[in-house]
């Protein structure tokens, strides 16, 4: 028996002699998953059991309030009511087309019993695949002006657990590499942070529907013990609404497997149904444009001699672009602003006027002649109030030249976002603070009027809005592929592995793959050629750069057919197998198709990963194309050893799939026709 330290024995005692009383449970729909609603001596707590061990032990609710006394103490059970809901829905673009919403709910309100008697509700939904809570404040004359100060909800992890997790509250935003370390190590985490139990279970802490609120980060107190902390405001508080709203769902996602976690739609299912209508006029694509080189510094962001977004520039890649089947051409460093110091300092920037060396006009016209649409680019430099100001006039000029995807920009340090409210001061925001969810918002809706998706850069994180607003698209949040260019260091073989268990577990990220140069800035990138391409599958993007230099793609051109070949919205997706940081499988169904595709990753280490291919369609068979790593390929000493082959599969096959240190596969299941029968 392993022995227990006095604290441990000290803590057993004291919960032995706790009067806490259970008083509201329920269960997710299979009995996979039960939340517990304790009051202790007047302070409320829930507990997760699966499977009837507890995974997250007794954990307090609450708020620090300004002004006023803490919502945490001298509360009783008011009602409780339990609901279950079952039903589907249609996703108009996405990992897969159809989502099944499946869950349990359990509503408490939660009552002073002396002074202020204040009250709120907190509302559980089980799946079987996790849990999502959040605290809903009712309108009451005690209670009207809320202003939080922070959270006090807790996350108390039972077992002992290894955490794949990011700083919180540091001047990169969410740019960094994972780190893996014992949970108990952990200091203040960006969300997703995604952990492993010594008995295998993994849970994802994350949030669900970030409207209107703070982002939370996850601040360990003590031992496995985190607290939610929100992103501050200029004000000093964190959040200030009025009664009545609610909080975003805190969520858990919790499975048996890394894989698990990857499959499960509970961040989008915590959020409303689309409130947009008909978004056909979005179409998930690939786009080519005016950017990798500047990251290599070979043209510039700012006018003169070296400037890259030029009319004859522009109207290269959009040759390329029409030659090759992409829809789009991103050009950035098109307009007004981007000379002199605009990092963080974004004032200069007019978002409706053109450099003298670049026609936005004739350019447009110029795509819309090759069947070309143009990708708008805002970039603010972190001026935010400035960029709201020309917002209406932005986006009508780009709707005037079908302009229907834009990536926006927020490239300033953590905390130095300049809000204007006309006061004749600047105050200072976080990227991930209310004031900048609000601005999200504002952005995506006045967007969305004029039939236009989103896809920001140094943006808020995501949370699932995409159900609700699908032109939100996609966004960045994270450490992306330009860190190949000039990172120090670059992005190591694990990265995107990581990635795929990590930030991608909240939604769709740009991540720009497909570098097939294999090359940076003075540095090459830590990759092999095939796992570039399996990138465009294993990191999911309804818009998918094409990012390298067209050079760079004809010298390629074998594998350049993969990058043309693979869509970018899908009926199906199965992950295959996987470990956080070590390898991934994963095999998605074009949706336009009966196509499969297969992407393949792996760390460092060389892998031997057996594959069954039961997810096609039984009954038909397929030319796979596979792109491999050559027998001598390893990302450091041969990268670009690569083979292209063919063999006809079925659903009863297996594949070795064989990885090379820092290498990947890439396979497209190409359906043949149907046997007709006599």
């Amino acid at each position: 028996m392993r022995p227990y330290p006095l604290l441990v024995l000290l803590t057993a005692l004291f919960s032995c002699a706790s009067r806490a009383e259970v008083v509201a449970e329920a269960s997710s729909p299979g009995k996979v998953l039960r939340v517990q609603l304790s009051i202790d001596e007047g302070r409320a707590s829930y507990s997760v059991l699966r499977l009837g061990e507890v995974v997250i032990a007794p954990s307090r609710l609450g708020f620090l309030l300004r002004d006023t006394e803490k919502l945490e103490r001298n509360l009783q059970l008011a009602s409780q009511h339990s609901s279950s809901f079952d039903s589907s829905w249609e996703q108009p673009w996405g990992e897969r087309r159809h989502v099944r919403n499946h869950y349990s709910e359990l509503r408490v309100r939660l009552s002073e019993t002396i002074k202020l008697k204040r009250s709120f509700d907190v509302v559980f939904r089980l799946y079987d695949d996790g849990l999502g809570f959040r605290y809903e404040f009712p309108q009451q004359d005690q209670l009207s002006d809320v202003i939080i100060d922070d959270e006090l909800t807790e996350f108390v992890v039972a077992e002992p657990a290894t955490a794949w997790w990011i700083p919180a509250g540091e001047w990169n935003r969410y740019e960094y590499l994972y780190q893996r370390t014992p949970l108990a190590e952990v200091t203040q985490a960006h969300t997703p942070m995604t952990i492993r139990s010594e008995s295998g279970l993994h849970i994802a802490f994350h949030e669900a529907a970030l409207v209107d609120y703070s982002g939370m980060w996850l601040r360990r107190t003590e031992g496995q013990r985190f607290r939610a902390q929100l992103s501050p405001a200029s004000e000093g508080w964190k959040v200030r609404r009025k009664a009545p709203f609610h909080t975003p769902w805190r969520t858990l996602q919790i499975a048996d497997s890394a894989g698990g976690l990857y499959q499960s739609d509970l961040i989008l299912n915590l959020n409303e149904p689309n409130v947009l209508g008909d978004v056909s006029w979005f179409q998930p694509a690939k786009y080519v444009g005016i950017w990798w080189e500047l990251h290599l510094d070979q043209t510039t962001w700012a006018s003169g001699a070296r400037h890259g977004a030029t009319t004859e520039n522009a109207r290269r890649h959009i040759d390329f672009a029409a030659r090759n089947g992409f829809r789009g051409v991103l050009i950035e460093g098109w307009n007004v602003g981007w000379d002199g110091a605009w990092f963080g300092n974004g004032n200069d920037f007019d978002f409706s006027k053109a450099t003298p060396d670049f026609d936005l006009r004739a350019v447009a016209a110029y795509a819309k002649s090759r069947g070309v649409h143009l990708v708008g680019h805002h970039e603010t430099g972190g001026a935010v109030s400035h960029y709201e100001r020309q917002l209406d006039a932005a986006l009508d000029l780009y709707r005037a030249l079908d302009v229907d995807v834009i990536k926006t920009g927020y490239v300033a340090d953590a905390g130095q976002i300049e809000r204007n409210d006309g006061d004749g001061r600047v105050h200072r925001e976080w990227h991930d603070g209310q004031w900048m969810a609000r601005h999200h918002l504002k952005v995506v809706r006045e967007a969305a009027k004029r039939r236009i998706a989103i896809n920001p850069h140094e943006p808020i994180k995501d949370t699932g809005l995409r159900r609700t607003y699908p032109n939100w698209v996609a966004r960045e949040g994270a450490r992306g592929m330009e860190y190949g260019a000039w990172g120090n260091p670059p992005n190591p073989p694990e990265h995107e592995i990581n990635l795929v268990f990590t930030r991608m577990l909240s939604g769709p990220m740009d991540y720009t793959p497909g570098i097939l140069s294999l090359q940076g800035r003075g540095q090459a990138i830590q990759t092999t050629l095939a796992k570039q391409l399996a990138l465009y599958v294993l990191l999911y993007s309804p818009i998918q750069m094409v990012p390298d230099l067209p050079e760079h793609y004809e010298k390629h051109s074998t594998a350049f057919q993969f990058i043309k070949d693979v869509p970018t919205d899908w009926a199906e997706t199965h992950v295959l197998n996987g470990e956080i940081g070590d390898f991934v499988t994963i095999a998605r169904k074009d949706r336009g198709s009966d196509d499969w595709y297969l992407g393949a990753g792996t760390d460092e280490h060389g892998r031997m990963l057996p594959v069954t291919l039961s997810f096609l369609d039984p009954g038909r068979r397929y030319t796979a194309e596979i792109y491999r790593d050559g027998d001598d390929a390893h990302w450091r000493t041969a990268p670009f050893e690569f083979v292209a082959e063919q063999r006809e599969v079925s659903s009863r096959d297996r594949l070795l799939i064989r990885l090379a240190p820092g290498g990947g596969q890439a396979i497209r299941f190409k359906a043949l026709p149907m046997r007709s029968r006599r």
